[in-house]
């Protein structure tokens, strides 16, 4: 490994040092029966699809980087879809959350309450530029419904342009911009005018803009991931998001940056749109905002775009959004960011990883296609589907948790969180390494029978 970065091994942290929920007597009976009650009642084909996989077991307490399964079993967790920035259990968010539990769990929503608005005014501080005011929710597809209600209210206009191979969540919202045909078209019609273009290619959007503006609906928005997550942690070129800010410019149309997966720290900036300088109007935000404790989601937006809810507060709304608990949880994460160098230590790590994936691409070519990320989000192409899911076989064999990609089953996402330790990460990286050469070797013999 490269020279220390400077955090203590997870298992040392407050409230970390070794496990605290005792082990079931018999977890063989434990695992059997939940994997019936799955396949009954919660859905066989996720138990079907855990059992190809070889991982019949159970998740059973996690502490940082480490899950503890039900039989005992200890994996490093690189996976979680991004929401583990802070790992598991991290002790300030746990306290913040039993703190605010023992005080009041959930609001009235007649009464204010304090987390909410010093959770407002705290993102308002470490988001971009003039972005202000946030409304609070549940999830990173609630963020982006919201958003997309905003931008058309805020407009008076109807058309949104969206980025092939996008992923901004499964409500009709949400999915009508996301940009995979699999997910979409059991569910069609969906919402109208919702456009898709080439992400990556900013001539492409321009032009898709001005038709869309010269439209009967007009253009109200663009959306679109700074680097698309679900795709396979698609980078797009240089000055892409800046392209984009200009297009919406020149045609009076919102910019939403739908950063769910990449925002809170994860590339090593507390918002990957920072690496260009771009200041979208609305910012959707979810997944490691509630610290890998609890689930929150939120969108911030510029005053300009606010002044419709501050004309009709209950124009959106939601009963569970910015609870005490989850505010709570947030503001202790964003402390923890702050406190604790997680920025600095993502963007050192980050750079680790990425050059020991590409060094392992090379080595592996005939398993591996491409490597791609940034930060601590990192995207690993096979050369199909079959090999993905073999690779990712492999690596929980060898107690290491990554999640493939849902646009692009042959890219494997590795997201580790910062609390990681070196010791931690080498062992990521060497079981990715005997993962990719297995793989290869695979490979090679499946082309060999082809011919």
């Amino acid at each position: 490994m490269a020279e220390s970065v400077g955090t203590p091994d997870v298992r040392a942290m407050p409230g970390g040092g070794g496990w605290q929920v005792p082990l079931p007597a018999d977890p063989e009976a434990v695992a059997a029966k939940a994997m019936e009650q799955y396949e009954r009642h919660a859905g066989a084909a996720l138990a079907r699809l855990m059992r190809f996989l070889g991982a019949c077991t159970l998740e059973w307490e996690a502490r940082g980087a480490l899950v503890r399964d039900v039989h005992g079993r200890e994996y490093v967790d690189c996976g979680g879809h991004g929401m583990f920035f802070h790992g598991h259990c991290h002790p300030k968010v746990v306290e913040a959350v039993r703190r605010q539990a023992a005080r009041m769990g959930q609001s009235t929503r007649l009464l204010l309450h304090l987390p909410q608005a010093e959770l407002a005014e705290r993102l308002a501080a470490v988001c971009p530029g003039d972005l202000q005011y946030s409304f609070f929710c549940n999830s990173g597809t609630e963020a982006v419904e919201g958003a997309l209600k905003l931008a058309r209210a805020a407009t008076g206009r109807t058309g949104v342009i969206a980025a092939h191979g996008a992923f901004h969540g499964k409500t009709l919202g949400a999915l009508s911009a996301s940009g995979k045909a699999l997910y979409r078209d059991p569910f069609r019609p969906l919402v109208p005018e919702f456009f898709h273009v080439t992400y990556g290619d900013a001539a492409a959007l321009d032009g898709a803009a001005a038709s869309v503006a010269a439209g009967p609906g007009g253009l109200a928005a663009v959306i679109l991931e700074p680097i698309q997550g679900e795709a396979g942690a698609v980078v797009p070129p240089p000055g892409y998001l800046a392209a984009a800010r200009a297009v919406c410019d020149r045609h009076g149309a919102l910019l939403i940056l739908d950063e769910v997966q990449t925002g809170i720290g994860r590339t090593g900036t507390m918002f990957a749109c920072e690496a260009e300088g771009v200041v979208p109007d609305i910012l959707a935000t979810a997944k490691s905002l509630g610290g890998g404790v609890m689930p929150i989601g939120a969108f911030t937006a510029r005053p300009e775009c606010w002044r419709v809810f501050d004309e009709n507060p209950f124009l959106h709304s939601s009963t569970f959004g910015g609870g005490p608990l989850a505010c709570a949880a947030a503001l202790a994460a964003l402390d923890a960011i702050e406190t604790e160098g997680l920025l600095q230590r993502a963007a050192s790590l980050g750079n680790m990883l990425g050059q020991a994936l590409q060094d392992m691409a090379r080595r592996h070519g005939a398993a591996i296609a491409a490597v791609r990320g940034r930060g601590l989000l990192w995207g690993i192409e096979l050369h199909g589907e079959g090999l993905g899911g073999m690779m990712l076989s492999h690596l929980i064999d060898a107690g290491v948790l990554v999640v493939h990609s849902l646009n692009q089953h042959r890219v494997l996402r590795v997201m580790p969180p910062a609390v990681i330790s070196e010791p931690q990460l080498a062992l990521v990286l060497e079981a990715l390494d005997q993962a990719a050469g297995a793989t290869a070797a695979m490979a090679d013999e499946l082309l060999s029978a082809r011919e």
